[in-house]
């Protein structure tokens, strides 16, 4: 339903870095830096695993209340974006585990990204 979305972002270097950790274990990479003449001269980037899908732009709106959620191909993936996410300078919000309240086989971690994000990876495949 949705093809991609994004955030700004207060420091843009900073949340590539996370980005960038997070991503990994998830199976996306940074994709598409898309050049400042056709930005305004802002920051923008994209990551996804086949396409662009999950944009960072730099901006004055950054901040607490948004609440994304990565799907992870496995429950290992989960555990290791937890893992990347505190390494990287993120704040934990809920370790991995199984969600029972959502759905059986909900396995979710979240974190806090730098800008105040509530950012999650999910897998629902059972053990």
């Amino acid at each position: 339903m949705i093809d991609h979305t994004g955030i700004a972002v207060s420091d843009f270097e900073r949340s590539r870095a996370f980005y960038d950790a997070v991503m990994a274990p998830l199976g996306a990479s940074l994709l598409k830096m898309v050049p400042l003449e056709f930005t305004g001269g802002k920051k923008v980037c994209g990551y996804g695993r086949e396409h662009p899908c999950w944009w960072l732009h730099e901006g004055a709106e950054p901040g607490p209340g948004r609440h994304i959620a990565f799907t992870a191909g496995s429950r290992a993936s989960v555990d290791a974006f937890h893992a990347a996410a505190l390494a990287a300078g993120g704040t934990d919000n809920g370790g991995p585990g199984v969600r029972p309240h959502y759905h059986p086989n909900y396995y979710a971690a979240f974190v806090i990204d730098p800008d105040g994000n509530n950012i999650e990876a999910v897998c629902r495949a059972p053990e």
